[in-house]
């Protein structure tokens, strides 16, 4: 972990006179090309004469965007306040889901959810729990501490919120829970949560009650397509809330619909009671297996959600794949390649319904809360931009680049499966859409 002091003070020595703001904007690159390069700030930003800070930021904006430098709008390059807690460090110490306090709505207090919980975590403290108080950690990596066991009013169904100016994919949302017992560095719930617990509605019936009748996006599908996991992973917690056992059946009868349960996880039982359905799809999140290594805690390895993949298929699921985020760190295309490769040889791909490609992005208050608990991450060296919708995203020329490989790749792989771009401007990949 890079300290801020040495930095700082190397600052005060080379420019003593620098105000709040341009000291903050200095501060802010000298600490990522550090962080990043792994040198010195005196190797970054040597003592020159007649040094200011117009020529500093120059000096230090070539060394921070290589490649964006000269072609980006100054607006693009996001300098925020260098604000780093030690407290709000990730724990990254392995550990089953088993929370310390349950709360529960009395409206649901006698559910089969409720009842399961009872029974799985019997040294857990219950409460019952009035929908209004404001319960679990302070801290977003105590989360799995709290399980709430509620009755969902509103949020059933609803559009995917593709930001404007994006390429629709006719997603359609059903939000069977809020938090996740994984730990990936980029999950926006770092920034977006804000109760620190796991929610699970009980009344999974009152969301399937929506589903005739209503109106749904198509996007590039055959039929409209709903799926789960905007929210939480789709099926880490399914051996406690057995929501597939409710779906599948329920899609099983409305061929005219197709179910997708988006996943990290290998928590297939629930899936494997139930007879397959054709118009139930089950995706994996999929990237290089260094990079789920590193970056994606407490998740499966690339091997072991394959070898899942390859069981629902075989008991009459189609399936999913979803290369999101992709990254392209040094050597991605080769570690993509052999990632896109290996599920080809471990899944039948007649049997391959889609697959997304999306880079990474995210909003400028993640990129706080990631540093934040994740110090020594490297997912933020890359030259972000602020873009179009207000997020922070790699160069235009790098996205290309990187869906001029992937999608003719995935295509050749899965000849029958439907290849998209998820979240970005449709003129970057025409040939995906």
């Amino acid at each position: 972990m890079v300290e801020i002091k040495p930095l700082s003070d190397y600052l005060d020595g080379l420019l003593p006179a620098l105000g709040v703001n341009k000291k903050r904007e200095l501060l802010r690159l000298l600490y990522e090309v550090v962080k990043r390069d792994g040198v010195a700030p005196q190797t970054v930003l040597p003592v020159e004469k007649n040094l200011n800070f117009e020529r500093a930021k120059k000096i230090l904006l070539q060394k921070r965007y290589p490649h964006s430098f000269g072609k980006a709008p100054k607006s693009a390059f996001y300098l925020p306040k260098l604000e780093l807690d030690p407290a709000q460090r990730a724990d990254l110490t392995p550990h089953a889901f088993s929370p310390k306090n349950i709360y529960i709505e009395p409206a649901v207090a006698d559910s089969p959810l409720a009842r399961r919980a009872r029974e799985r975590f019997p040294a857990a403290q219950f409460h019952a729990w009035d929908g209004q108080e404001m319960v679990g950690s302070p801290s977003f990596s105590r989360r799995n501490e709290t399980l709430v066991i509620h009755r969902e009013k509103y949020d059933f169904l609803k559009p995917c919120p593709c930001s404007a100016g994006n390429a629709g994919c006719g997603y359609n949302l059903v939000n069977l829970g809020f938090g996740c017992r994984f730990d990936c560095e980029y999950c926006f719930l770092q920034q977006y949560q804000n109760l620190h617990a796991v929610l699970l509605p009980a009344n999974v019936q009152d969301f399937l009650d929506k589903i005739d009748g209503a109106a749904f996006r198509r996007g590039p599908f055959d039929r409209p397509r709903i799926g789960s996991g905007e929210f939480t992973d789709s099926l880490a917690f399914d051996e406690l809330t057995q929501y597939s056992r409710a779906l599948v059946p329920f899609f099983r009868a409305r061929p005219q619909l197709q179910f997708e349960f988006k996943t990290k996880s290998t928590c297939i039982e629930g899936l494997l009671a139930e007879a397959g359905a054709e118009n139930v799809v089950v995706s994996w999140s999929v990237n290089a297996p260094q990079f789920i290594e590193r970056v994606e805690h407490f998740t499966p390895p690339l091997a072991q959600r394959l070898a899942a993949a390859a069981q629902v298929a075989q008991a009459g699921y189609r399936l999913g794949f979803h290369f999101d985020p992709v990254v392209p760190f040094d050597g991605w295309k080769a570690a993509y390649t052999q990632a896109a490769e290996q599920m080809a040889q471990s899944v039948p791909a007649n049997q391959v319904a889609w697959i997304s490609v999306g880079l990474l992005r995210f909003s400028r208050e993640l990129k706080k809360a990631v540093e934040n608990r994740f110090p020594d991450n490297f997912i933020l060296d890359g030259e972000f931009l602020l873009d179009f919708d207000g997020k922070m995203r790699y160069p235009e020329d790098l996205r290309q680049e990187v869906y001029s490989h992937m999608v003719p790749l995935l295509r050749r792989l899965f000849p029958r499966a439907v290849v998209y771009v998820c979240m970005e401007k449709p003129h970057l990949c025409p040939c995906a859409l």
